[in-house]
């Protein structure tokens, strides 16, 4: 406790106890939104088991949902239909209880969907450097819209696009390199200060 409290007051983020966050917290769900790469499923994790709340990825829902993966998703029906499978599925899991929920990269960027999250949940901006994601996203090849691609200019095109929507979000968090218990300190942190509020 006392180093993670160190890293955070490096941050001005200073540790709220338990107890009142998850009072505060669990009675609207939390989305997560941002860039592919940033750790929303990761720090959703995270954050729901920190306020014993449930969590969902949005993406392995919609795969659930299609009987196919993202990627095949986007080959066969393209980015269209996708968007608008995302909705609904989005949709759907805003009806259940409040949990934490883990969205697309592209789903706040979606006026329907986003105007969903508005509504009925808290939305938080998970922000990291264009660098650092580029790094994480090349690890990987599963991400359709990077297929073939550099990652660094496709991040860099989807940040000029989708930026303005997520300004939008209730909650801003700038995640850096840091560890993602440093992330969801920070949440919980933002999440009381906007109940207190």
């Amino acid at each position: 406790m006392a180093s993670q409290s160190g890293v955070l007051a490096s941050l001005g983020v200073t540790l709220i106890v338990a107890m009142p966050l998850q009072r505060a917290s669990t009675s609207r769900t939390i989305a997560l939104v941002g860039l592919m790469g940033v750790g929303k499923s990761s720090i959703g994790r995270r954050l729901a088991l920190a306020l014993g709340m449930p969590f969902r990825d949005a993406d392995a829902e919609i795969e659930t949902a299609a009987g196919r993966s993202i990627s095949e998703i986007f080959t066969h029906l393209g980015e269209t239909a996708f968007r608008e499978g995302e909705r609904r599925v989005i949709a759907r899991l805003l009806d259940e209880p409040p949990h934490v929920l883990a969205t697309g990269g592209g789903a706040f960027a979606h006026a329907a969907t986003r105007a969903l999250i508005a509504e009925r949940a808290v939305s938080v901006w998970l922000k990291a450097d264009l660098e650092v994601l580029a790094r994480r996203v090349a690890r990987r090849d599963h991400r359709p819209l990077v297929a073939g691609k550099d990652p660094a200019a496709v991040l860099a095109a989807q940040a000029q696009e989708r930026y303005p929507h997520f300004e939008t979000a209730d909650i801003i968090i700038e995640t850096g390199e840091a560890a993602h218990q440093v992330a969801v300190d920070a949440i919980l942190h933002a999440l009381a200060a906007r109940a207190a509020a």
